[in-house]
């Protein structure tokens, strides 16, 4: 593993360049190599910036720091400007990926947004479009939730208590069916560790929040 020890003064050389107000600067602290890297508790404590770590198409942990926290959605920026766009949680949106995905439709009833009042069997049907190399490729995709075993999480040093729920995803249409998972904070629905896919069965994003961004 490797410890991050100039995180506070990138950090800082960072924010001296801050110009639009209500909007944090993005920084992504991760070093070169196949490994994985690590951030003491204490470092993520005094950081007054939300962040998490990421594990991209199984390839090293990375620990990106909160880019943008706007309209709801959270943009998480990586070192070589790749873009995770989040919301409740789920991936929505991603830039500079060999594959990305670039429109998910119906997020308004997307269960996700009520983490709390998820019950076992809710669906939800959305139009998901993605980009495979130089195609562009667009499904229906149709969601069954199901609830796992509660568990708690060590996260930066602190135990939570979370909710465990499964997403069956299926794309009827391109033959594909996977399963997301995401553990839900029992305190107030935030969704604080995710294993999704891109799209369509394919590239694996893993995410676990290390500090939540700031309503």
């Amino acid at each position: 593993m490797r410890r991050l020890s100039l995180l506070l003064l990138c950090l800082l050389l960072q924010a001296c360049t801050q110009t639009q107000k209500g909007l944090e600067q993005t920084v992504m602290l991760a070093v070169n190599g196949t490994d994985d890297v690590t951030v003491t508790n204490e470092q993520v404590a005094n950081l007054p910036y939300a962040s998490l770590y990421a594990r991209i198409n199984e390839g090293p942990r990375i620990f990106v720091v909160l880019g943008y926290n706007e309209n709801g959605q959270q943009k998480w920026i990586t070192q070589d400007k790749a873009m995770l766009v989040m919301q409740h949680g789920r991936l929505i949106k991603t830039l500079g990926l060999p594959s990305n995905l670039a429109d998910v439709s119906n997020l308004a009833q997307d269960p996700l947004a009520d983490a709390l009042h998820l019950q076992n069997g809710a669906s939800w049907t959305r139009v998901v479009q993605w980009r495979e190399q130089d195609k562009v490729r667009a499904a229906t995709a149709v969601s069954r939730f199901e609830r796992g075993d509660d568990t708690v999480l060590d996260i930066a040093g602190e135990r939570v208590p979370c909710r465990v729920w499964h997403e069956t995803v299926r794309m009827e249409n391109v033959g594909a069916e996977w399963q997301n998972t995401f553990w839900i904070d029992n305190r107030d629905g935030t969704v604080l560790q995710a294993n999704q896919m891109l799209a369509a069965d394919a590239f694996p994003v893993e995410t676990t929040i290390l500090k939540p961004a700031k309503s």
